[in-house]
């Protein structure tokens, strides 16, 4: 069994359903340090030919409290605003018609904690890409708080029987492959490629959030793309 394990984070760029597509069950990591200026709250889309940033505005976020007590701070009407953003960016984009709706009814979600809209986010665009990967919080199973760092990661591996485990490219210094070995466990890096597809016809933009790539993209295009990575 493949396992990937990765914080929750909100329409993140295509490398993190590269990761999920190529395993059994993705864990997301939802019981652990809130990080400030991350990506669990933003990314980028395409503004009149250029990325911008959007921001999911939150109440009282710390690096003191884990993500899954972050509240969504909906004083800020952020949602109909980002929507608003979403339509006059991405109108004319190909698959827009296909891909809003689903935005929408993500956007639309009463959750009221980030951690429940990201989860909503990311079952319902697998679901849109036929992606079958087992989403499971890691706050519901595993009970292994008390552990840190790569130990903690090993553990939830034991716990699920994992042959394999898949980090992204970041994380090669964190890791050791001969930890991972002792416990039978294959560690593999990814590594995505970085594959252009039209835009607007302007300069093409890298690494924008996963809505950009499915605006101008069919699911079946999507694959192609979710192929395009090295595992090391």
């Amino acid at each position: 069994m493949k396992l990937a394990i990765m914080q929750p984070y909100l329409f993140p760029y295509i490398g993190y359903f590269q990761l999920l597509k190529t395993v059994d069950k993705f864990v997301l990591y939802d019981d652990v340090a809130f990080i400030n200026r991350g990506w669990i709250n933003r990314n980028k889309v395409l503004v009149n030919g250029k990325e911008q940033l959007f921001t999911i505005p939150l109440r009282e976020a710390s690096q003191n409290k884990k993500i899954l007590e972050i509240d969504i701070d909906d004083t800020q009407k952020w949602r109909d605003k980002l929507l608003k953003t979403l339509q006059q960016s991405y109108k004319k984009a190909p698959q827009y018609a296909a891909v809003y709706p689903v935005i929408e009814e993500i956007l639309q979600t009463p959750a009221t904690r980030i951690t429940d809209l990201i989860a909503v986010s990311i079952t319902l665009l697998a679901n849109y890409l036929s992606i079958s990967t087992e989403i499971v919080p890691s706050s519901t199973i595993y009970a292994n708080q008390h552990l840190k760092g790569p130990e903690r990661i090993l553990d939830i591996c034991l716990q699920e029987g994992a042959q394999e485990y898949i980090n992204p490219i970041g994380g090669m210094e964190l890791y050791d492959r001969a930890a991972f070995a002792e416990k039978d466990i294959i560690l593999h890096f990814i590594r995505s490629r970085k594959e252009e597809y039209p835009q607007f016809g302007g300069e093409f933009v890298p690494w924008l959030s996963i809505v950009d790539v499915l605006m101008f993209n069919t699911p079946e295009q999507v694959h192609t793309l979710l192929e395009a990575f090295d595992l090391e």
